[in-house]
């Protein structure tokens, strides 16, 4: 297909997907894969792929405020990238420190109040990817409509063995008890990280795996996933918008299997819980289709079961 007659078809299908998106999720956390496949397809070299993929992070940026994510989590550098050849660390460092300066400087980031974060063992890294994470951090401190993290040097594993030893410590020097300790613990913490729970986490590139990213964050909430083949430089809005549309239709299957379990529930209550179940059963509604509320006389009063879909 010519050139100009694809942009005319993506533009007509992102129209289409953004009228099928009914709500955002709030968190996104996106697994940035494929920049060094990308670069060596083209015969560039690897550093020519990063400064590709990091002109996608910016429209990144740009959808989720259109579309109302509050927080945006992406995998920067994790802890296994210090293994890769010292001359493309330091040319991703270099790439990290420009662009993190370039944000914290950049007036829609400012318009836009959007809140920089690195999360991960910062101290690992070079000193002046360390200033200029100091700098983003401080000029846009305060800011609450969208929190931009960036994980530097991280690894989920990492993170929770650091929470725990921390949490033991506690125990053993007396200030917590163990039977005191809970989630909101644990969470208290991860190093500084993200701020709420990932609703969907995207991976480009093709691999159907998470990486040991935000395993406390994503993989706790049993967050969507969406898997796509695009490289990270060539992902596109309308890839962004199948993501959310894959976010939508698992969060309407989840609600359906916790609202089955509650059916249940309620037709296991007897007589004396009459009033509760009544309760439930509103809160019900629009969750089941029609049929699943029958053989409840007695306990669906009020609720109206032709309001219920039709079909799943």
């Amino acid at each position: 297909m010519p050139s100009r007659l694809r942009r005319l078809a993506d533009s007509a299908y992102e129209r289409l997907l953004a009228r099928e998106i009914n709500g955002a999720p709030r968190h996104v956390a996106v697994i940035q894969d494929g920049n060094r496949r990308y670069a060596s397809e083209r015969g560039s070299e690897a550093t020519a792929g990063h400064r590709a993929g990091a002109a996608t992070t910016e429209a990144v940026l740009d959808w989720c405020e259109e579309f109302g994510v509050e927080e945006l989590t992406l995998y920067a550098f994790s802890t296994e990238n210090f293994e890769r050849p010292p001359e493309e660390r330091e040319a991703i460092f270099d790439l990290i420190e420009t662009k993190l300066r370039e944000f914290a400087d950049a007036e829609r980031v400012h318009e836009a109040a959007v809140e920089i974060r690195a999360i991960g063992e910062i101290e690992r890294l070079p000193e002046r990817v360390r200033r200029a994470i100091r700098y983003a951090e401080g000029r846009t401190r305060g800011y609450d409509r969208l929190r931009l993290n960036v994980a530097l040097a991280y690894g989920g594993r990492a993170e929770l063995l650091g929470a725990a030893r921390d949490i033991a410590r506690a125990v053993e020097r007396g200030e917590l008890a163990p039977e005191e300790i809970d989630a909101a613990t644990v969470e208290s913490r991860l190093r500084g990280g993200a701020t709420r729970d990932v609703d969907l986490i995207i991976r480009t590139g093709g691999d159907e795996r998470t990486s040991n990213f935000l395993p406390w964050h994503a993989n706790g909430n049993e967050a969507a996933a969406f898997f796509c083949t695009p490289y990270w430089p060539a992902f596109r809005k309308v890839d962004f918008l199948r993501a959310i549309r894959t976010y939508e239709s698992r969060e309407k299957s989840w609600r359906r299997t916790r609202a089955r379990r509650a059916l249940a529930l309620v037709r296991a209550l007897g007589r004396a819980e009459l009033d509760e179940a009544r309760a439930v059963l509103r809160r019900l509604r629009g969750h089941l289709p029609r049929g699943e509320l029958d053989g409840l006389d007695g306990f669906d009063d009020g609720f109206d079961a032709e309001a219920a879909p039709t079909t799943e």
